[in-house]
């Protein structure tokens, strides 16, 4: 029962801590990014403005990307521990 307890734990830490990373790129894509924008506006790409593009473009495929990454990451954590759901 203390393993049982023990690698609940360990399951939920690793679980935690895949989400607080995943949180933090996502918070620097959606604000930090934005928030420099018009800084990033004096440079161009594409003939687009750099902080237009990275705000319009760039997010987005970071957040579709970062969706397929984290199903993939917790998938492999959750089959460690045993708790995978099957196909």
């Amino acid at each position: 029962m203390a393993t049982d307890t023990a690698q609940r734990e360990a399951h939920w830490h690793r679980t935690r801590n895949l989400m607080i990373v995943h949180l933090v790129i996502w918070f620097v894509f959606s604000y930090l990014v934005h928030w420099f924008a018009p800084g990033l506006n004096k440079i161009s790409f594409l003939n687009f403005p750099l902080g237009f593009y990275f705000a319009a473009q760039g997010s987005l495929v970071v957040f579709v990307v970062q969706l397929f990454v984290f199903a993939k990451q917790q998938d492999k954590i959750d089959r460690e521990f045993g708790v995978a759901e099957e196909d």
